[in-house]
């Protein structure tokens, strides 16, 4: 599931190139995907412009010139890619296309995600339980250790929970866990007050380097680009069960914890 640097590097990327483009065109492959009507959902698109794409924790907030909303949740598999209109055009099968100019955004694999047309009202009543976002600048590390301080149960368990921290998915808490040499399932209520402080600062330290890095998207946002993806190749611990750990050499174990995968180096990860 895309989490905060795949949506970040999305985000970056379609303000650069579909902002202030008039929707010329709007075809609906699988009405499931929304929560209007196919004509309500093309009448309120059609001709409006996005003047502004948000994102929070997973989520990218389209902002429509009219005061509407367009609401994007990936969920599991759920990918974007932008071609010209009339020549590039991705392999696999869509479920929604918004022409924005002479490019046409391709909404891919939304069987569990969605895409929401919403007023700011609701949109913001949908979002209301997300926790803060770890990399504003309202953050900093007093408050982080005070949210988790607040909190019992595993490091990563804690990570994950989007009313705690929005945006954090199962690669990038074990990332941050890997990064702070902490086992991820050591109980947040064990940790001492430095420990909690390496957790904030690897958890921004990863967050910037994975965003940066392009998240680990299978497929490139638009042709040419080289970035979307990239940071597949740099994780230390995730999905590299049996791989030799980069800092001591022993291999990865995998585990489950919640119905959850965890990846990390029984050697230098630390259990509190």
């Amino acid at each position: 599931m895309p989490e905060l640097p795949e949506m970040e590097n999305y985000r970056r990327l379609l303000s650069q190139t579909i902002v202030n483009v008039p929707i010329m065109n709007v075809v609906v492959n699988r009405e499931k995907s929304l929560n209007v009507s196919v004509d309500e959902f093309t009448s309120a698109l059609l001709g409006s412009k996005v003047i502004y794409v948000e994102r929070r924790g997973k989520h990218l907030v389209f902002h429509l010139h009219n005061g509407g909303r367009l609401l994007l949740h990936l969920m599991l598999g759920g990918i974007l890619y932008l071609g010209r209109v009339g020549e590039e055009r991705p392999s696999r099968s869509t479920q929604i296309e918004i022409t924005f100019g002479d490019h046409v955004l391709y909404f891919i694999g939304l069987r569990l995600g969605y895409l929401h047309f919403l007023t700011a009202k609701e949109t913001e009543n949908t979002l209301k339980d997300l926790g803060p976002e770890i990399l504003d600048r309202r953050m900093n590390k007093a408050r982080f250790i005070q949210l988790l301080g607040k909190r019992r149960g595993a490091l990563k368990t804690t990570l994950v929970n989007q009313q705690v921290i929005a945006g954090i998915g199962n690669c990038y808490a074990d990332e941050i866990a890997f990064d702070a040499q902490i086992h991820p399932l050591s109980k947040i209520q064990d940790l001492s007050e430095q420990s909690l402080e390496q957790v904030y600062d690897s958890t921004v330290k990863v967050l910037h380097e994975a965003t940066d890095g392009g998240g680990y998207m299978e497929m490139p946002f638009q042709e040419g680009d080289e970035l979307t993806g990239a940071y597949n190749d740099e994780c230390k611990v995730y999905d590299r069960e049996g791989e030799p750990c980069v800092r001591c050499g022993t291999p990865i174990v995998k585990a489950e914890h919640a119905s959850r995968k965890i990846f990390f180096c029984p050697n230098c990860q630390h259990e509190a």
